[in-house]
């Protein structure tokens, strides 16, 4: 094999050809790298955390491929994915994931002490959250504070301590990433009963479309807490009612559990997170 197919194989394993997984990860940074910055950061700790969450994200996703290798062979979505088609080895997997977070290491060594504590917090989480779907009944909720620890690690490095508005945004992506992560659950709902394996879709059951509504509430209402706290303007607000208007667009998706609708509606929570983001650029702006 080429180095180019073989890249290309790598390229797939991090899911690097499906960019939402980044975004959806990175919105979250973003927004405490922008209120810790006092909304002007330096540009080397945006690209710091930038680079670190594309870095984090690709580790996490070869991870998931290593300890779903079993499972995706029995799924029409997932039978082609690198390690469980054959196509890579689960050591290769292993060995890309570990090289991936040697880097993403290297980025903040030159950060203070608290920030490399919390990466080291960071790493355990990104590692461990492909297995809690064997045991865990909502694992979407730890993987909202695994694509949401960020969020202290910026603060702790600007700052140098980790305040409670951090931890309410921390808490605000845990039920963002359930939300939206149940809206993808809900098309893998009949493979997930299948394989007897954990998701939010079937914990929530016939309330699913509920619990997604309901989650999108908490999000938004500790995001505005956390703008009362700071005494933010109405950009922020505006940006915050933008993001209410797509979780109602979500809601006309999700209702009829159609698995494209679902799909969408998951793909589509990119626009609310850069919503949100918009607010909070703009507060400082203005």
């Amino acid at each position: 094999m080429t180095f180019a197919e073989r890249f290309a194989l790598y390229w797939k394993l991090t899911r690097m050809d499906r960019p939402i997984g980044i975004l959806l990860l990175l919105w979250p940074t973003l927004w405490a790298v922008w209120i810790a910055g006092g909304g002007h950061p330096s540009w080397r700790i945006v690209a710091i955390f930038t680079l670190g969450t594309v870095l984090m994200r690709a580790a996490g996703c070869a991870i998931n491929d290593y300890a779903d290798r079993d499972i995706d062979k029995h799924v029409k979505r997932t039978r082609e994915r690198p390690v469980t088609s054959g196509k890579v080895t689960p050591r290769e997997a292993i060995m890309v994931a570990v090289v991936l977070m040697l880097l993403a290491l290297l980025l903040i060594l030159s950060l203070n002490a608290l920030t490399l504590m919390l990466a080291v917090v960071a790493a355990f989480l990104a590692a461990s959250y492909p297995f809690t779907k064997r045991f865990f009944a909502i694992p979407q909720a730890y993987l909202g504070i695994a694509f949401g620890f960020g969020i202290p690690m910026a603060f702790a490095a600007q700052l140098d301590t980790v305040p409670l508005e951090a931890w309410l945004m921390l808490a605000a992506n845990i039920f963002w990433s359930i939300a939206y992560d149940t809206e993808y659950a809900m098309v893998d709902r009949d493979d997930d009963i299948r394989l007897n394996i954990h998701s939010s879709a079937l914990f929530f059951g016939k309330y699913d479309v509920l619990a997604v509504m309901l989650c999108y509430a908490a999000m938004l209402s500790l995001l505005a807490a956390v703008g009362v706290r700071y005494q933010f303007g109405t950009p922020y607000f505006a940006g915050l009612l933008v993001a209410a208007g797509i979780a109602i667009y979500h809601y006309r998706l999700i209702r009829g559990r159609e698995r494209e609708a679902c799909f969408k509606a998951f793909l589509h929570n990119n626009w609310l997170g850069a919503a949100v983001f918009v607010g909070i650029a703009l507060t400082y702006w203005f």
